[in-house]
Order: C-alpha cells, then structure tokens, then sequence
C-alpha cells in the first residue's frame, strides 16, 4: 500500500498545530476537537502515518487545517514574509556595492561546492538519529568527537538495533560505501537553482523557480514544504499562496539549502544575495523559513566577495533578518553560546534543551541556530564547522552542507580541503536533476561563475 509522504491531512493536522503555537496563534479549541475526535498526533521522523486514517478523520483535518489558517497572530508585525516589510525592520540593511564585485574565482567555487557535498555526505548516515545516538555511534567507531565520516566498522550489533542508519543513506555514505556523491535534496537545490539562473537571469522571479522545478525536478525527491508546495502548484494554486495552503512546513529547513546559488552569484552584494534568496523562498516558505535562506545568503555572499573572517560574515547574515524575529534571536543566542563555551557539546546540549521539545527537527529556526554555532566555535575551519553541524543532531545532512559550503567558500581552493574529505567524491555527484547527473565539481564550479558574471 503507497502511503504518499508529507501530504496527507490527518498528518499534516499535528504539525500545523505545532507550528500555530510556534508563530503567535492560539490553536487550543482547534487541537481539543482533533484529539476529542481521536484524532492522532504527527508522525515524529516519517513523512505520514503508517495507517490511513478515517475518511471522517481526514475531512475533519482538511477542514480544520483551513481553521488554523484563519487564527490571528501575535507576531505578525514582527516577522512579515513580504521583502518590504521584512527590509523596513531591518535597521543595518545592507547598501549595496558601488561597483560590482568581480566574481569568485573557480577554484574558491569549487571549495564551495566540494564542501557543501562534503558536510551533506557526513550528515547522510545519521539523519533522523537522536543526539545520544549519534554520539554512542561515532564513539563506538573511534570517531568522537568527530574526526572523519561514520563508519560501521568495529560498531557493535546491539547498539546498531537501537540506532540503525539512515536507511536510504548507509549504503552511499558510509566511509566504506562512499564511491562518488550519491544524490541528496541539499545537492539537488542549488543544482535547480543554476538552472533558474541559466534560463531567467538575475531578475528571475518566484513563478520562474516554479516552472524550472515542474520541468526538471520530479516530485519524488520533493520532502516536506517542497512537497506541499509541488501538489499546491499543480492544484492550480500560484505563489505565494502555494507557500501557505496547507503546508505546516514553511518555517522548516527547506528554503535555507536552496541559499547557497545565491550567495555565491551576488558576490560582496548580500542584499541582492538575501533577495534573490527570498524570491526563491517565498515559493515554499513564510517567515522564518524565509529568513533563515536569506540569512545563508547574505553570509555566503560577504564570503563569496573575498571575507575571510567567518563572525562577520555571520554579523552580515544577520542585517538582512528582522532582529526581533524568532531567528534573529535564536541565531544570535546561539553564536553567544558559542563563544562562551569551549566543548562544543556543551553548546549543543544547551541548544537542545532550548528547542527540542517544542520544534520538529526539521524546523528553520533551531538549524540555523546550530549552523551559526558551528561556524563560529570552529572559527570557520572547515572540518570542524562540517564535525560540529553534524555532531550537534537535527537535520544533520543539511546543516553539514550549509556549514561545508560557507567555511570551504572561506578556505577558499580545493586544495585547503583535507583529502580525506574530498577524495571520495571522486568529482562526481548523482542527481535526478536535469542533466547534471555525474558531472564533476570543477563543471559546476565553472557554470556558476558564468551565472555570477552575467550582468
């Protein structure tokens, strides 16, 4: 029996009431009807439920994720979606360059690009794990903290029964099973991201990002706000509506791994970087999950134009996000645990025990706040912010390929990558995506200069 992730109402019911109480809105009448009706509670780590609920179930949660939408919210004024609005919060918005900066050089492309499959890659087998079980899995390796990608070598049976790998990443991304860059959303995105810019230019506009993913990506390797706003679309819905119709995703993690294209093709120029960002985002995404892409964008941009020094170029990312947002302040909380703690696990436990029992491990707002962290305790070394994003749990591919990309960017050639990091990939990456399957990291590299130098 198909069980279609990710869009099910009677699933979807559970995560729209989390995400109510997460952005200002008093869902309690609501949620006391789903559960008086026997209505269950969402799927912790699946995408959907593992039985169909009743059609009585299912219309009930279509009807009352409709009511959810109607609630009023307490931080409207403060976390507006819309780029004006967002702009006039923002006190220390950007100006934008008087010349244009020249373009990255391919090589610090390339570093780019190998590091955000490298930190993807590391991330990939422990996805969904809990903390303690990412921690006993690297120490029974001999990898804690970590050093290298997993392995499952020398792991005993009994602790890989109570914490078994991701099931569709162990056989790719394992250090014994690593043979190239097996396919992965965080590697997808910006490859759709370079198709939008090869085929609608800088000025690409959110319905163009709309029509490239109907064209190239198929709706299988879509997950969460992705997915929603994928079905939305062929609904006949437009955006920005397909951001918000029934999609309790669209403060989750999705628009930030779509960031880095952006960053990297606006140079010096974080402003633009944020607003093609927030072009891009606003097809899946409101708010905070908006911010948290224009946040990547506008670091990867200070980067991208020749910043060397990862805390201002965190300090940049932050100009472009309302600072009484829920992001600005978990971002900056984070960066100041950060600084004042010297064993990174204890940056990460105290993270945990701020956002754990009330965000999904998905959501925008806690993984951009581990990301930053990472970044700044490593002090934008690329091995330890890629070691730390994944060590800190959560959504452990993503946040190891936005802290890859951002600290290679700073490293700034392939070669100050560690081998050890980089030769598995043997300059190749799979993908569903257009015809990008087994191209080579230096292609891409290339390809995205020539976006980044176009007028």
């Amino acid at each position: 029996m198909l069980r279609l992730t990710w869009v099910q109402p009677e699933d979807l019911i559970g995560h729209e009431l989390r995400q109510a109480v997460l952005d200002g809105r008093e869902p309690s009448a609501v949620a006391a009807r789903w559960r008086a009706a026997g209505g269950p509670d969402a799927p912790l780590t699946a995408g959907a439920s593992a039985r169909p609920a009743s059609r009585y179930l299912r219309l009930l949660a279509t009807d009352l994720l409709d009511e959810l939408s109607e609630l009023p919210s307490a931080l409207t004024d403060d976390e507006p979606t819309g780029l004006a609005a967002v702009r006039a919060l923002c006190p220390d918005w950007p100006e934008p360059p008087a010349h244009r900066p020249a373009p990255p050089d391919t090589a610090r492309l390339e570093a780019a690009w190998l590091g955000r499959a490298v930190g993807c890659l590391l991330g990939k087998p422990v996805e969904k794990l809990p903390l303690d079980g990412i921690r006993s899995l690297a120490r029974a390796a001999g990898n804690w903290p970590l050093t290298t990608y997993f392995t499952a070598r020398g792991v005993p049976a009994d602790l890989l029964a109570r914490h078994p790998w991701n099931r569709r990443s162990a056989a790719t991304s394992l250090a014994e099973n690593i043979d190239g860059m097996p396919e992965d959303d965080d590697l997808n995105y910006p490859l759709l991201g370079l198709l939008v810019l090869q085929r609608h230019g800088r000025s690409f506009t959110t319905t163009d990002v709309a029509r490239v993913w109907l064209d190239e990506l198929p709706a299988g390797r879509t997950f969460t706000a992705e997915r929603i706003a994928y079905r939305n679309l062929l609904a006949g819905l437009e955006p920005p509506l397909t951001a918000r119709h029934h999609n309790p995703f669209r403060e989750w993690i999705g628009a930030l791994i779509r960031a880095d294209v952006h960053g990297w093709t606006n140079p010096g120029d974080p402003a633009a970087a944020a607003a093609a960002a927030h072009r891009d985002a606003t097809l899946t995404h409101t708010a905070n999950g908006v911010y948290a892409a224009m946040f990547t964008a506008a670091v990867i941009a200070a980067a991208a134009g020749g910043g060397r020094d990862v805390h201002s170029c965190l300090r940049t990312g932050l100009t472009v996000v309302p600072p009484r947002s829920r992001l600005a302040r978990a971002v900056t909380h984070a960066v100041r645990l950060a600084r004042e703690h010297g064993d990174f696990a204890t940056v990460v436990d105290l993270l945990h025990d701020r956002y754990a029992a009330t965000h999904h491990w998905v959501h925008a707002v806690p993984n951009t706040a581990l990301i930053a962290a990472a970044l700044t305790h490593a002090d934008g070394d690329f091995a330890g912010s890629v070691c730390r994003a994944v060590s800190g749990g959560w959504d452990t591919d993503s946040n190891g390929a936005t802290a890859g990309s951002v600290a290679a960017l700073l490293a700034g050639s392939p070669d100050a990558l560690p081998e050890r990091w980089t030769a598995p990939l043997k300059n190749r990456l799979a993908t569903s995506v257009g015809d990008f399957h087994g191209t080579g990291f230096d292609t891409l590299a290339r390809l995205t200069r020539l976006e980044a130098s176009r007028p």
